[in-house]
């Protein structure tokens, strides 16, 4: 049996494909899939356009992705209503491993996390103290 590293109710984590560093994500075991901010999201012949608003060294910054590799879902909102999002695969660095995971985009400009960790991700890898936060990036501290 693989032992489960235990993870916070927050954590600060790296998206090394889209070029995301130390970006708040809340950790939610109530939603299945997991998500993150985006704004402009649109599919114009096929390809799939997002923006991620970002912050380097303090400065807000728009970063501007295109991809095919994508494909849409009903997901549940945390309203309870269901709205159809595009989902996009990318790999997540948490505790030092990286883990391939798929993301919905959505805008989450009135949450107070850019990124949400859901069950599909959490699950047979981690259990969740809620009285912990912090606790991949604190590591990543102290490993560096």
């Amino acid at each position: 049996m693989k032992t489960k590293k235990t993870i916070g109710r927050t954590d600060k984590v790296d998206l090394p494909d889209l070029g995301i560093l130390e970006t708040n994500a809340k950790i939610d075991t109530g939603a299945y899939t997991s998500s993150i901010h985006c704004k402009k999201i649109m599919v114009t012949d096929g390809v799939l356009s997002f923006q991620l608003p970002t912050k380097v060294d303090g400065k807000s910054l728009v970063k501007k992705f295109q991809t095919r590799e994508y494909y849409q879902k009903s997901i549940k909102s945390s309203n309870g209503e269901a709205q159809k999002r595009y989902i996009i695969k990318t790999h997540i660095v948490l505790f030092g491993k990286s883990y391939l995971a798929e993301f919905s985009l959505s805008d989450r400009s009135q949450m107070k996390n850019p990124i949400l960790l859901g069950r599909k991700l959490l699950k047979d890898r981690f259990l969740v103290d809620v009285s912990k936060k912090n606790l991949s990036h604190d590591l990543k501290k102290t490993s560096s």
